[in-house]
């Protein structure tokens, strides 16, 4: 959604950012550096976080655990070795540094935060900040430009696919899901999404940008920043609430944000520009 704002706003030869093709490729820039980082934090905090209860389910039922494997029986005495090697009781290095590599994988979970968003997004930047790789992939003469033609091409048909994720999601309306939340419940998680966290992220903002951390002069780095705090819930939300078990309230809350949001994002929008002009 912030990409298609940007896209509308700068595309005005009017735009109060000044050259609407600048303004393009740095809105997308920040923007899309944001939902990089968004991504991670969705599928590693938010993924731990919507887990039900251990041995139960979001609809309250208990789930059996299945009967703990037998152990295996121990070996026959004929078949005990006599001589052992050295070899076998000293494992190589590489063999224990990958197991502690596997272990940490799978302490922490790392296959779940790289999706194939993320990895994409870790080799876009990864590309745009060496120079050398820059001059090969991105610039306009590059030997693989084709392939930046291909992806600006498939980038170009994201927006709208997205668009249609979002419709398909909510195409049956709020559903069963509005029933379980409650009025309440689905009042309160809007009106903190779209009412106070933009207050707070604007206090946020004029803190970073009181203490330095913002460039000097870049408005569109501060309205994007802004922007992003005003935003309903993104769609990756519902996909990963969906893999929990929690779509049909998922839904339902994406319904009613998004209706809200037509609202919410126009007024704030226009207070931003205001403030930054």
């Amino acid at each position: 959604m912030p990409l298609v704002l940007i896209a509308a706003l700068c595309r005005d030869p009017s735009n109060p950012f000044g050259d609407p093709e600048k303004c393009k490729q740095d809105g997308n820039a920040y923007v899309s550096f944001g939902q990089w980082v968004g991504a991670i934090i969705l599928y590693s905090y938010v993924f731990q976080m919507l887990a039900p209860p251990p041995g139960e389910t979001f609809d309250g039922s208990r789930v059996e655990k299945p009967p703990p494997p037998a152990l295996a029986a121990a070996p026959a005495p004929e078949q005990v070795p006599l001589l052992t090697s050295r070899a076998s009781e000293q494992a190589p290095k590489c063999s224990k540094a990958l197991e502690s590599l596997h272990i940490f994988v799978r302490k922490f979970k790392l296959k779940r935060v790289f999706e194939p968003p993320v990895i994409a997004s870790a080799l876009g930047i990864s590309i745009g900040a060496t120079p050398s790789l820059k001059h090969l992939v991105l610039t306009n003469h590059a030997p693989l430009f084709f392939f930046t033609d291909a992806c600006i091409i498939l980038g170009g048909a994201m927006i709208p696919c997205i668009l249609l994720a979002l419709g398909g999601n909510l195409v049956d309306g709020p559903g069963a899901g509005s029933k379980k939340l409650g009025l309440r419940t689905t009042a309160a998680i809007i009106i903190g999404r779209l009412v106070l966290v933009p207050p707070a992220g604007m206090c946020m903002v004029a803190l970073a940008d009181r203490l330095g951390f913002i460039p000097r002069g870049d408005t569109m780095f501060k309205f994007v920043l802004l922007l992003q705090h005003s935003m309903p819930t993104s769609v990756l939300s519902g996909a990963v609430a969906n893999l929990r078990g929690c779509g049909e309230e998922s839904a339902a809350v994406l319904f009613w944000m998004y209706v809200c949001a037509v609202f919410s994002v126009a007024g704030w929008m226009v207070l931003y520009i205001r403030m930054l002009f």
